[in-house]
C-alpha cells in the first residue's frame, strides 16, 4: 500500500536548526535528479537517513511496516507488514540506473527471538532487497552493517552481518559501500543492553580518541556518512566519460565514518 506525505510540504521551509550538518555544507538547493529507495527507514540510523535523503534526492521510497517520523512531499512510503511478501512491492516500483539503494535494516538476536529469526531479518530480508533491486536494474547500493562484521567471527551477530556483506557483494552492484559502525549512540527502543552500554561509554569517552576504531558514534553521524558517500558518487558520476565495468565495493570503517562528519571548529 502507497502513502504519499501531504504536497505542502516546500523544501525551502526547512529551517538552518533543522537541517543537518552535510545538507548545510555542501547540498542544500543542489538536488540530485535521482530516486533513493530505503528500508530499515524507522530505526536508529535509518530516521536519520531518511532526513538526509529527502533533501537530496528528487524521490525517496520507502518501504516499511510502520511509516517513519519523519515525511516530506518527496517521499513515497509502501507499507509492508511481511517481508516475505517484498517482490509484490518491487512489481509495482519503477526503478532503474538512477536509483540508489539504501539499507539499515536489522535486529537484535533478542529483539528477534532466536538466532534463526535473526538470520532471517539481518541476512534474507537485505540480500533479498538487494537482489530485486539489482533486478530493476539498481548499480549503487548502501549497506549499514556493523564493526567487527567477520566470517571467523565467535559472536553469531558479526558472523550473520559478514555473510549478509558477502552475499551483497556477489550480486554485482556497480557501487557498493558498506558501512560498519561501532555503538551506535540513541536512543534504542528495546534494547537495554546498548542503553547499559552507552551509559558506560559516558565514564570512559573522556579517554576514548574519536581516532580509536572503537569509539561509540551518533546515529545521525553515520546517516551523513551514508549520505555524503552517495552524494560523493553522484559528483564523480558527471565527470565519467566511459562507466567502469569492475564492481566498487568499498567499506566505511567507523573511524573513517568519525573523521568524514567532525565538525571543525
Amino acid at each position: 500500500m502507497l502513502f504519499l506525505a501531504g504536497q505542502g510540504v516546500k523544501r525551502s521551509g526547512y529551517s538552518a536548526q533543522s537541517l543537518n550538518i552535510f545538507v548545510l555544507r555542501y547540498c542544500y538547493g543542489n538536488l540530485m535528479q535521482r530516486k533513493a529507495i530505503i528500508i530499515g527507514a524507522t530505526g536508529l540510523v535509518g530516521q536519520q537517513l531518511v532526513k538526509q535523503l529527502s533533501v537530496l534526492y528528487e524521490k525517496v521510497i520507502v518501504i516499511a511496516r510502520q511509516p517513519p517520523r519523519y515525511m516530506n512531499a518527496s517521499m513515497h512510503y509502501y507499507q509492508l507488514n511481511d517481508f516475505a511478501n517484498l517482490s509484490e512491492i518491487f512489481a509495482n516500483l519503477d526503478l532503474d540506473q538512477r536509483t540508489d539503494a539504501f539499507s539499515c535494516l536489522g535486529t537484535t538476536q533478542k529483539q528477534a527471538g532466536s538466532e534463526e529469526a535473526f538470520r532471517l531479518i539481518d541476512y534474507q530480508y537485505n540480500v533479498d532487497f538487494a537482489q530485486l533491486c539489482f533486478d530493476k536494474g539498481v548499480q549503487q547500493f548502501f549497506l549499514l552493517s556493523a564493526l567487527g562484521a567477520e566470517a571467523d567471527s565467535r559472536f553469531f551477530y558479526n558472523r550473520v552481518k559478514a555473510e549478509t556483506e558477502a552475499a551483497i557483494q556477489q550480486i554485482g552492484f556497480a557501487i557498493l559501500n558498506i558501512f560498519r559502525p561501532s555503538l551506535l549512540l540513541g536512543k534504542h527502543k528495546g534494547r537495554p543492553l546498548e542503553r547499559i552500554s552507552q551509559g558506560m561509554f559516558k565514564l570512559i569517552s573522556p579517554i576514548v580518541p574519536e581516532s580509536s576504531s572503537i569509539h561509540p558514534i551518533s546515529a545521525k553521524r553515520v546517516a551523513i556518512a551514508m549520505a555524503m558517500s552517495a552524494h560523493e558518487h553522484y559528483q564523480r558520476a558527471k565527470f565519467r566519460t566511459v562507466p567502469s565495468s569492475t564492481p566498487s565495493v568499498t567499506i566505511i570503517e567507523n573511524k573513517q565514518m568519525l573523521a568524514m562528519t567532525r565538525v571543525k571548529n
